[in-house]
Formats: structure tokens, sequence, C-alpha cells
């Protein structure tokens, strides 16, 4: 995994008009195939302290969530989430993107299997607090992620948006408290991807997700979050940053409270 990949003068204009760019076929099948064994191979392990805490399907009150919640951080627990999270086609892309040296500041992993709700729509420097500046995702497609199946949804344009204080979400579609209304005139694409494709989006697009309404398909994804070497502070969350040689890199806290203020943080906690 220490292959470069240059952006096309296409995929450049995208991002800066769009707010993001799927970049396709960035990992290729085998390796997919060995983060997709990997991380059920932990889930199978069980109860990771400060990365997951499933329950047994029996248990789980017919949410299925409970039974494959997300991972927070598996870098910090899992070499091949480590290395996955600094891979230099990643960092490259990134470094076009912000036009510096980019940091690692957080990796997630989510399964979604079949009847797992959604998440609603949201910013992601709501909760990074990336300062100056702002973040921007890498988010893997670890099996093809559709309509069907609660695929991404993301808001052509918003990344010119400000940082909104989000409403409270819809508990029934969505398994994340935070919702942030599509302003008017905005539109929602639909990103249909493949295993191994990876959508790049600025920390201030709105996006989100639907049900997995599929019966029988996993929307499984390896989501991390990135910031600029120039980068001075960040959610509390989000320290350690890494280089890509995996060098740490201690980032200040950022106590702004954002447009919500502190309280809110203290009830939602980290994204």
């Amino acid at each position: 995994m220490d292959t470069q990949y240059r952006l096309t003068p296409e995929q450049k204009q995208q991002f800066e008009q769009d707010g993001f760019v799927i970049v396709k076929g960035l990992f290729g099948a085998d390796e997919i195939e060995r983060l997709k064994a990997n991380f059920m191979e932990m889930h199978a392990g069980g109860p990771i302290a400060g990365c997951f805490e499933p329950v047994p399907v029996e248990q789980a009150g017919g949410d299925i969530l409970k039974a494959y919640p997300r991972m927070m951080h598996p870098h910090r627990v899992n070499r091949m989430a480590f290395e996955y999270m600094l891979d230099a086609r990643v960092m490259s892309v990134l470094a076009e993107l912000f036009g510096e040296e980019p940091l690692a500041a957080q990796s997630m992993f989510y399964f979604k299997p079949p009847g797992a709700r959604g998440q609603a729509l949201h910013q992601d420097n709501f909760y990074l607090k990336i300062e100056p500046g702002t973040c921007i995702a890498a988010w893997t497609a670890v099996d093809p992620a559709d309509e069907e199946n609660g695929g991404m949804f993301v808001a052509r344009g918003s990344h010119r948006e400000p940082i909104y204080c989000p409403q409270q979400a819809d508990p029934a579609v969505s398994f994340t408290k935070d919702y942030v209304e599509l302003p008017a005139g905005m539109e929602l694409v639909q990103a249909r991807m493949e295993a191994g494709d990876v959508l790049f989006f600025n920390g201030s697009v709105i996006h989100g997700s639907q049900p997995n309404t599929s019966r029988d398909r996993f929307r499984r994804s390896f989501i991390c979050h990135y910031a600029g070497v120039s980068t001075t502070r960040a959610g509390r969350f989000y320290s350690p940053m890494y280089r890509a040689d995996g060098t740490a890199v201690t980032i200040e806290d950022n106590p702004d409270g954002g447009p919500c203020g502190a309280e809110h943080e203290k009830q939602h906690g980290p994204h």
C-alpha cells in the first residue's frame, strides 16, 4: 500500500466546485477483502474498551446497531486500521486537496447491517473543530453502497455553508441525535459506490444516509478524518494526529463551543 495517486484536473475541479469527489477503485479488491476480514474478526472478538461495545443479537432488543455499533478510533487498537488510515494513495490525494501535508485525526468503521438505521444530515467539522480551515473525510466503501443499503448522500455545494447548530434528529431513522436542515435550493446527491471507491469531502459538507432496507446486504465503510499540517486547534477527542510516516503530532484542544455552545458537546459527545 505504497502507491501514490494523482488527481486529474477534473477531479480537483469537482472537489472545489461541489465539495466532494469520488475516486473510483483507489483500493483493490484484495485490499478491501483484507480490511473487511480484519474488522469482522475484531467484531467477533467482542467489546474493545474505548472503541466499541457490541451486545449479542438476542440482547439487542430489535436494534441491530446494538449488535453492530460503529467502531471509534480503531487505529488506536488495531495495526491494519492504522496502516489503512495512513495509506500513501489516500494521503497523496489529501495533500492535493489541502494544498499542504495532511494529518490523520480519526478513524471509524461502520458495519451497517440490514435493518440498521441511517445517520441524519450533519457536518463533520462541527465535531472535529479544526482551526484554521476545516477537515476532510476519506470515506472508503467496503461493500457496494447505494440507495437500498443506505449509501451516502452529500449536499452539492454545501462546503460553502457555515457550520450550523443541529436540530434533534428523528430516532426512528437516525442512530445519531444531530440533524442539519438542508438549506433552500441545495441538492442532495446519492453517492453510489463500489467496494474500494473512496469519497473525499470537505468538513462543512452536509451529508448523511438513510436506513439499510436491503434484506441481506451490509454497507460496511472505513472512514477517516484528516486536517492540514497548519492546524493549530482541534476538538479534544482528535489528538494526537499522525503524519504519513506514522509520527504522532499533538494538537492543542479547541475550547470553542461552536454554534451550539459547550453544553451540546457534553450531551452528544464526539462524532
